[in-house]
């Protein structure tokens, strides 16, 4: 197992396989809504991080799923990172998970069974490290290696923290680093340090729990996970959905040591020039900014921090619940206002 590069077999990684913006938009675009139901709390409509429906008074369940190719060589620790992207989903929306159901395609011709093993017990951990079964799923023999999960999960009808909430006047509290995906592009290139995988691990196999403590503070307006479509993207679904603009400080935002000092070398994944294709005609950067600024704004984050819009006399509780749970890199970025669904980094 020690000798096989997962990532020699798949043309992307992590959640920078995600179809870009744009295109997934055009792809949607005349998918017609058939079925409508007055209990489906949270559906398509605001590109939220998974779907609610109410069972009755007090629950509701949400139900998300994610999958992707391999981030990182070793089978193991790619199973805990596809893992913990896919649970933090439930966590974003303010909800506990209960149980999961595995998505697996693997290349039978090419890997080993001991090496899928490896790859479904990275998974199973992260599971029960949680308390949740996997309690079932599915598998092919596909041409890329693929690994995810189905994630259920349950919360309070009435504490739905949803990405179309906000409101003007919001602080944005970010609690992760920056850089996974140009950590993934210096990796595919065998240029990755030591400190610089063990950095890339730690964060992607972070569950964003805090989600699930903010779920009871009416201050926090909506939260949502920061993953394929990067900062800038699942920022503008803020604020699409919530009809507002945002302000963010650059030199506000927390970046991985290692990743930083591999941006201003030119490391960026492909990702990062499609998101930005995809929907850099609603953002506003400063005159001069350079290439390796926006790169880490576009950049692609697998199992990415968790983005939470609240009151700004909430922030300091915020942070405290960040910090509590090992956020270190939890930190205000900016604050939303009243004003066209755009951007603007200061």
């Amino acid at each position: 197992m020690n000798d096989i590069k997962l990532t020699q077999y798949s043309h992307g990684g992590g959640c920078g396989c995600k179809i870009a913006p744009a295109v997934l938009s055009e792809i949607l675009a005349k998918m017609p809504r058939r079925l409508v139901s007055p209990n489906m709390l949270v559906g398509t409509e605001t590109s939220d991080d998974a779907a609610v429906y109410r069972l009755n008074d007090s629950q509701a369940i949400i139900a998300t799923t994610d999958f992707f190719m391999p981030i990182v060589d070793d089978p193991f620790e790619f199973g805990r990172i596809a893992a913990t992207n896919a649970i933090s989903d439930i966590y974003a929306m303010g909800g506990y998970p209960i149980f999961a159901l595995a998505v697996v395609g693997m290349p039978i011709d090419k890997l080993s069974v001991e090496v899928i093993q490896g790859i479904l017990a990275g998974g199973e951990s992260v599971c029960a490290d949680v308390g949740i079964p996997i309690a079932g799923g599915h598998s092919i023999d596909s041409p890329e290696p693929i690994y995810g999960l189905v994630a259920l999960g349950l919360v309070h009808p009435d504490k739905v923290k949803r990405n179309n909430q906000a409101q003007a006047g919001d602080v944005l509290v970010f609690g992760k680093g920056l850089g996974i995906g140009i950590m993934s592009a210096a990796l595919k290139k065998g240029e990755l340090s030591d400190e610089g995988y063990r950095q890339m691990v730690a964060s992607t196999t972070q569950l964003n729990t805090p989600g699930a403590t903010l779920v009871d503070f009416p201050a926090v307006h909506a939260m949502t996970d920061v993953t394929g479509f990067a900062l800038l993207g699942h920022l503008l679904e803020i604020c699409r959905g919530s009809h507002l603009a945002a302000e963010i400080d650059f030199a506000a935002l927390p970046v991985l040591p290692v990743a930083l000092e591999l941006a201003k070398k030119g490391y960026a994944p492909g990702a990062a020039a499609r998101n930005w294709k995809s929907y850099g005609h609603d953002v506003v950067l400063p005159e001069g900014m350079a290439d390796w600024q926006k790169n880490l704004l576009c950049d692609p984050q697998t199992s990415g921090g968790l983005l939470v819009s609240c009151a700004p006399e909430a922030v300091d509780k915020v942070l405290h619940v960040f910090r509590d749970e090992g956020f270190d890199y939890a930190c205000v970025i900016g604050e939303l206002k009243s004003g066209e669904a755009k951007v603007t980094v200061r």
